[in-house]
């Protein structure tokens, strides 16, 4: 068969059905051999929300995303995305066609050195030189993408290698399958681990999106009810911590809940799980937890003592380890006092005036949205509130782009998610900046009649920055006006999606009310006043405990 084939035939052998992609002239050939196969291929608008719909499939299902895009303009496009996936550790295998290599190097129409400009936003790239090592390559790059720390895959594949023939190999079972690999457990650093919990009067869990990438969540509450202590997140961490934990204190960092972030200031052991001490996270990082002692574990040895020093680090799965680290322990007085801060500090939703609070309008979504909805957020404010004022019951159901911040992110993503989840109901949440930023998805949501519910939080401006600018510029508003939007509702309504228009509070049940039971895809875009923050706000370069509250900014 040829090499195009090849591509298809190994595809299908690593059991993917959907791939997300765009064709252009060095990768016809393999959509040549696409056509009539197994493989489903959904035809996205732009590269970019190719590979996004790709990263929000991987996300929402656990399985790996697939993108595919030509030579040059193509494959560049595809760069943002896979930045985004490699910072936040989303397995995508993205295959790119490349110019023959007979004018490799002639600057050749549509060429573009992939693999160079690649290497720093993936885990690991290719490029296939003979159509011999074809095969091996792609096999590779599926298992390279979900081992350990998991990431982005890219296999530039010249065109010239996608016509070359090849011998496929026969798939032989093997007699003597290779038993799994015996880990051993660092016993003397889970005994030092022990130790430091037995002997900590004010423990915090630090718990990060590795904890659910690893499986762990079972063994996490678990450790969590034998050593009941508050636990906090990060955004890719919400929905690990079992929903009826009365110690979950929310959200850590820069917009993260004064509890969560009072907590971790104050406690005398930070129990880091899957996370990697980010600077949104941290704040100062001089001054993040001054006082306690460190545990971390991770599956990636890069991130071990690389931002703060640990006094007990460990390299591994977390299923083995969490519960070999397990010890009864109860610190009353610190659970207590962490409960009384819970409650201080505690969200309000009394809100003067008749325009639609976003708080209090994401939280009525949650709480009408069915149990196992996806939430596909785009970045800026909406984001924040969304992370702040909506609840999940796993890190799959609420996708957000956390480590790259990728406006644009939140529609494409949701159609991965659609069509990874077809029975549950897909919501992408998107500012009004964030929405144009990936429009033209909307042409895939209508071919493909995918039942998308999306919830526009309009302020016509660029919030997040907006805000920023407020606080920190001296209120010199630069080029965040965009009260030139268009009607969005209209716009829609070209993709022959329905929707509705809210402005005022009494509007927002109802309206929440018809998208929900209308059976197909639908807008709902909700004027908000370009006058409301987001809070609390850790200034940059200020420690967690000094946080704005929109009272004392």
């Amino acid at each position: 068969m040829k090499g195009a084939e090849l591509v298809i035939n190994l595809l299908e052998q690593q059991g993917v059905e959907h791939v997300f992609g765009y064709p252009g002239g060095a990768i016809m050939p393999i959509y040549d051999a696409l056509y009539g196969s197994k493989v489903k291929h959904y035809l996205c608008r732009h590269e970019q929300g190719g590979a996004f719909s790709a990263i929000g499939y991987a996300r929402s299902s656990g399985k790996i995303g697939v993108c595919m895009a030509t030579s040059g303009p193509g494959a560049t496009n595809l760069i943002t995305s896979l930045a985004d996936a490699l910072l936040d550790s989303v397995p995508v295998v993205a295959i790119t066609g490349q110019v023959s290599q007979a004018v490799m190097g002639t600057d050749a129409f549509q060429e573009v050195d992939v693999l160079g400009l690649s290497l720093s936003v993936t885990k690991h790239s290719f490029m296939v030189r003979d159509v011999a090592e074809l095969e091996a390559t792609l096999n590779q790059a599926f298992e390279l993408a979900v081992s350990g720390r998991p990431g982005p895959v890219l296999v530039d594949i010249p065109k010239d290698i996608q016509l070359a023939e090849v011998q496929l190999k026969p798939r032989l079972v093997a007699d003597n399958v290779a038993e799994p690999a015996v880990t051993h457990l660092p016993v003397a650093a889970l005994d030092q681990a022990r130790l430091l919990i037995q002997g900590a009067k004010k423990p915090v869990a630090y718990i990060g999106g590795g904890v659910h990438m690893a499986g762990a969540e079972a063994q996490l509450n678990a450790f969590l009810s034998q050593s009941p202590m508050p636990s906090v997140t990060t955004l890719k961490g919400m929905g690990t911590v079992a929903a009826n934990n009365p110690y979950y204190l929310g959200m850590l960092g820069m917009h993260g809940t004064q509890a969560a972030n009072f907590a971790v200031q104050q406690c005398d052991l930070l129990i880091c799980l899957g996370a990697r001490f980010d600077d949104r996270v941290t704040g100062k990082l001089a001054a993040f937890a001054p006082d306690a002692k460190v545990i971390h574990i991770d599956i990636d040895p890069a991130e071990l003592h690389k931002l703060r020093r640990a006094d007990c680090a460990m390299l591994g799965d977390l299923r083995e380890l969490l519960p070999a680290m397990s010890v009864p322990t109860y610190c009353a007085d610190w659970l207590a006092h962490c409960q009384q801060l819970k409650q201080q500090h505690g969200w309000r939703y009394d809100h003067p005036g008749e325009q639609i609070f976003a708080p209090l309008m994401l939280k009525q979504l949650s709480d009408r949205a069915p149990d196992n909805a996806v939430v596909c957020c785009d970045v800026g404010q909406h984001q924040m509130w969304v992370a702040q004022h909506m609840s999940f019951s796993s890190p799959r159901n609420h996708l957000s782009s956390g480590g790259l911040g990728t406006m644009g992110f939140g529609l494409p993503a949701a159609i991965g998610a659609q069509l990874a989840r077809p029975k549950d109901t897909v919501i992408a949440v998107s500012g009004d900046g964030s929405f144009m930023m990936n429009v033209q998805e909307l042409g895939t949501i209508k071919r493909f009649r995918l039942p998308v519910k999306i919830v526009i939080v309009d302020n016509q401006k660029l919030g997040m920055v907006k805000q920023w600018q407020e606080l920190f510029f001296d209120e010199r508003y630069s080029e965040t006006d965009l009260s030139d939007n268009p009607d969005f509702v209209s716009l829609a309504a070209a993709f022959a999606i329905p929707g509705h228009s809210i402005s005022r509070k009494d509007e927002v049940l109802p309206a929440l009310e018809a998208m929900f039971t209308w059976p197909g895809p639908y807008l709902l875009h909700v004027r908000i006043d370009e006058k409301d923050n987001v809070w609390p706000l850790v200034p940059p370069g200020a420690a967690n405990q000094d946080m704005l509250t929109g009272a004392n900014k």
